[in-house]
């Protein structure tokens, strides 16, 4: 199995470039106050912002990027080493009166085992834990890559425009002149916690640019959110006359230099590799009413499995949510639970259900469900404390639910963080069954409910 590689940024170009070279990275936002990083660094450095060398600034916001996501996932493996409780596992397709056609049907509406008695296995989650390959376990890698471009034009350096104006004087004094294109890089080995470093550079000689070019350069919006408002992967590849030195720095990621810095950690290139020639990003099912938004990527574990119950679901690695609870703080009963009003474009969109998603390669289904509801509600890991999981197990797939309580003293402030809810919300239990749920949670929440109130009546806190 290849090394995952996560990219911790939403840059469609870097992440098409190591597409494209073979690695389909996961996707992983730090959310990084890039102001606030330079500043620091200045502080640090005893200068001014605008007096700290540009191959310092890219470097510094590297480094905060891929330490951010690498900080995110100890949280999460920390969480998940410290589950306790119970893993419950239900085989819903080995039941005697299971009616599952043999047909595959192009829906991906779980079915509903609502009333059907199947063999379950319980087993202490700390098993699972150690079992299963995860974060937790791995000898190496994931490999955490954060990047970071500045433009530097007669001595000053430029990061994104972000308006129109702003674009339209870059463009202006970039007509017929060069440039400098500074990108840092910082290689993170998330089992070892080794990290390499490096900043590539490439001298742009760009064309004379006409009004009427910088006019609807600018009407395309590609030069708005991009370091030094251009692109060579884009419209504006055109205008790029030469380049002294390595092509793919300017798109944002030096793949030379990425090599490089893999090599550096004891890791062969090739590894990385996870990407057949022509794949590409697997299409929604024709049931699904609504298309999801273009800025979404194939990440590693997305994709669509034929089941053995005759419908397709989404994940290649199984799927994973977080079922939150919240407890009285003096009877210490179950009062809430944290629920997602899914997107449109979803399967089943317009449902409740709870937040999760497909599980990413080199996560255990612990681990992918913390991160998804992260990622989707902003349930922070460092608040919750997992105290069992149910697994629906389909042989070719599963769905783990991870059971978990806001920690004593600790309070999770959910929200939409991504276009794939359209809320978050803390429901409070009795009013679960009156939402229309999704089906496998419709089916599943009698069970969970009386579980839930099962592991409150016992729970000590730690």
């Amino acid at each position: 199995m290849s090394i995952p590689l996560i990219l911790a940024s939403r840059s469609k170009p870097r992440r098409d470039l190591l597409f494209h070279a073979g690695i389909c990275p996961t996707i992983r936002v730090s959310h990084v106050d890039e102001p606030g990083v330079i500043a620091k660094a200045a502080v640090g450095a005893g200068v001014s912002v605008d007096d700290l060398p540009i191959a310092t600034k890219v470097m510094v916001l590297a480094q905060a990027k891929a330490n951010a996501v690498y900080q995110a996932y100890k949280d999460v493996a920390e969480v998940s080493t410290n589950a306790h409780g119970d893993e419950v596992t239900g085989f819903p397709l080995e039941a005697a009166q299971s009616t599952a056609d043999s047909a595959h049907t192009d829906d991906a509406q779980t079915r509903d085992f609502s009333g059907v008695e199947f063999p379950v296995r319980t087993q202490p989650i700390q098993d699972t834990v150690v079992e299963t390959h995860g974060l937790t376990n791995a000898k190496v890698g994931p490999l955490i890559l954060g990047c970071d471009s500045m433009f530097l034009l007669d001595g000053k350096a430029y990061g994104k425009p972000h308006t129109e104006q702003i674009a339209r004087e870059r463009l202006e004094l970039m007509s017929g002149a060069s440039g400098e294109l500074f990108t840092g890089h910082c290689l993170i080995d998330f089992a070892s916690g080794r990290m390499v470093t490096g900043v590539s550079r490439a001298v742009i000689h760009f064309a004379e640019f006409s009004e009427l070019m910088i006019d609807r350069y600018i009407a395309t919006g590609e030069p708005l959110e991009v370091a030094g408002s251009f692109t060579l992967d884009g419209f504006g590849g055109a205008y790029i006359d030469s380049i002294e030195g390595d092509p793919s720095g300017i798109i944002g990621l030096s793949l030379p230099l990425a090599r490089e810095l893999v090599q550096e950690l004891g890791i062969d290139w090739t590894d990385l590799w996870n990407v057949a020639r022509d794949e590409q990003f697997p299409q929604p099912l024709s049931s699904v009413k609504a298309l999801p938004p273009k800025e979404n990527v194939h990440q590693p574990g997305d994709g669509w499995v034929d089941c053995a119950c005759g419908r397709k679901h989404w994940g290649t690695n199984g799927a994973a949510g977080v079922l939150l609870a919240r407890r009285d703080q003096e009877t210490g009963e179950v009062t809430h639970i944290v629920m997602q009003h899914r997107a449109a474009w979803s399967a089943e969109g317009g449902t409740w259900g709870i937040p999760g998603g497909a599980i990413a390669d080199g996560e255990s289904p612990i681990e992918g469900a913390l991160r998804e509801a992260y990622e989707e509600a902003n349930i922070t890991p460092a608040d919750i404390e997992v105290v069992g999981s149910y697994c629906e197990d389909h042989g070719p797939w599963a769905y783990t639910t991870v059971f978990a309580f806001e920690k004593p003293g600790h309070e999770v402030h959910p929200r939409a963080n991504d276009d794939e809810s359209m809320e978050i919300e803390w429901v409070p239990i009795a009013e679960v069954p009156n939402l229309k749920l999704l089906t496998a949670m419709r089916a599943d929440w009698p069970r969970f409910e009386k579980r839930l109130n099962e592991i409150a009546s016992t729970y000590q806190g730690r």
